[in-house]
């Protein structure tokens, strides 16, 4: 007997892949810089090209900056590490084997909160746990380029340091997942050890799913995506994994362990070969290396270069600052952001939810739409808190206050000058804005009569030519009152 599809629940597991920022590679002194550079095949050497005889050495800082991602994600750091060779072949891989972590990895056994956006509410969002299995050091491979005929290999990122971040399959939702990712990527993006940049290829995502009924603590076979580098592709490719595998079990079919491709622009899964198990990989000790032996005065002190981190500014911003949990969320979900919006705040006499209002508001809409990022915005605290300060005294209305701050993002200058040269300032005198209110109900009787005849949608229309008459620069509750009141005393 078959079962609703909203009896089954996915089990989803993802691995995480970023590249590490350092100036050199994992296992040679070549540069890791490859995007930048000039020329195919020049940041290269003996060693991260797989030439008979090179011997590696390991790279000290991606060893910290490894620990360092371990400590974030509450991870024991195994203070006696070790490195494996991870044997098969590709084209990209000059050696025939990657060099990485598999018994005993750099750090193991953490966690990361994450929250379930699919529930109805914020209110009813749960919070869930997500076991971290391993986090372990790597090395990228080369990069093919495919023609038609043949391909080419460029070896300028062959052995660029690699960290792989390896979760339980704890997650029980899409949300749940992307939840999972995106806190991932801001935790590195805080910590300096990834740039974030999916479009770049230096973060990349792998899903593991399986389906099975609600309340069963059953794993069933499970499917690998590769390769997903992006939130969107990551969500598309799990729920069209998570619906063809219930179909599957829905037709009386099996689910094949394999290893899948995500087509974006077809948005289906495809096969790409039958899923490898560690087995398949013939892992053993690197003979070339020696174990890592971190001691704990090394392990306090990485532990001690810990920055304030999203969750924990978070709860901060929503006790000292009384914003919403997801107004929170929103503004620590990039470092930069979050360091501007206390900066504003530091020295705004606004409140803070007035600050936030304008940062996610008319700050990120005028930057989205011009393809910047808040490192990119020429435009300083400073001003912005000047800016808001205006509009919450009073001195100018909100709508000449986005004017102000297209005019400032786009040439710069004082707010209070640019309110001068263009005359904004908000009228204050209660008896000009009832003036031009008589005048507004006088010129529209028609209007007034349908308004109080109950089409009191009619309002918005009246205050739109309080706005135009005055150009904006009528203070909204004044003109509401006075309107209100106005159209009341002409109601037969």
């Amino acid at each position: 007997m078959s079962l609703p599809m909203t009896q089954y629940e996915p089990v989803i597991g993802l691995e995480i892949h970023g590249e590490l920022l350092t100036n050199s590679k994992m296992f040679c002194s070549c540069s890791a810089n490859y995007a930048s550079a000039p020329e195919p095949n020049i940041n290269i050497c003996p060693t991260c090209t797989g030439l008979p005889g090179a011997m590696p050495t390991v790279n000290k800082k991606a060893t910290e900056l490894a620990a360092l991602v371990g400590l974030a994600l509450n991870c024991s750091i195994n203070k006696h590490n070790t490195f494996a060779r991870k044997n098969y072949y590709y084209p990209d891989l000059p050696k025939g084997y990657q060099i990485s972590q598999y018994e005993l990895p750099i750090a193991e056994k953490g966690w990361l909160d994450v929250i379930d956006s699919s529930a109805p509410s914020e209110a009813e969002a749960q919070s869930k746990r997500i076991r971290v299995r391993r986090v372990h050091i790597e090395e990228d491979t080369a990069k093919l380029s495919h023609e038609k005929n043949y391909a080419l290999v460029d070896f300028n990122r062959a052995g660029v340091p690699l960290l792989e971040i390896v979760s339980e399959p704890d997650m029980r939702t899409v949300e749940a997942a992307l939840d999972y990712a995106t806190k991932i990527r801001a935790i590195l993006r805080y910590l300096g050890v990834n740039s974030g940049d999916m479009e770049k290829g230096v973060l990349r995502f792998e899903a593991n799913i399986s389906v099975r009924p609600v309340g069963s603590d059953e794993l069933r076979t499970r499917t690998e995506i590769k390769n997903l580098n992006s939130f969107r592709a990551l969500v598309r490719a799990s729920q069209y994994e998570i619906e063809r595998q219930i179909k599957i079990y829905e037709d009386g079919g099996e689910v094949m362990q394999e290893t899948l491709g995500w087509d974006d622009a077809r948005g289906v899964t495809t096969s790409q070969r039958s899923k490898e198990d560690a087995h398949d990989y013939r892992y053993f000790p690197e003979p070339d290396l020696p174990p890592l032996q971190l001691s704990d005065a090394w392990i306090e002190s990485i532990r001690k270069q810990l920055p304030e981190l999203p969750e924990a500014k978070t709860a901060r911003f929503v006790k000292d600052f009384e914003l919403k949990q997801s107004e929170a969320r929103f503004l620590t979900s990039e470092k930069s952001l979050a360091d501007y919006f206390e900066r504003v705040l530091s020295i705004s006499k606004s409140p803070a939810k007035t600050i936030h209002s304008w940062i996610a508001g008319e700050f990120m809409r005028y930057l989205n739409d011009s393809g910047l990022s808040v490192d990119d915005a020429a435009l300083a605290p400073e001003t912005l808190a000047k800016l808001i300060d205006m509009v919450t005294d009073k001195t100018i209305g909100a709508s000449a206050g986005k004017t102000v701050l297209v005019e400032l993002f786009k040439n710069g200058g004082d707010p209070a000058q640019i309110v001068k040269e263009k005359n904004l300032l908000q009228m204050t005198d209660a008896n000009a804005v009832q003036e031009i209110v008589t005048k507004i109900l006088n010129d529209n009787p028609k209007e007034v009569d349908e308004y109080n005849a109950g089409k009191e949608t009619l309002f918005q229309w009246f205050m739109g030519q309080v706005a135009r008459a005055t150009k904006g620069k009528a203070d909204p509750n004044t003109a509401k009152e006075l309107m209100a009141k106005g159209l009341k005393e002409r109601k037969k």
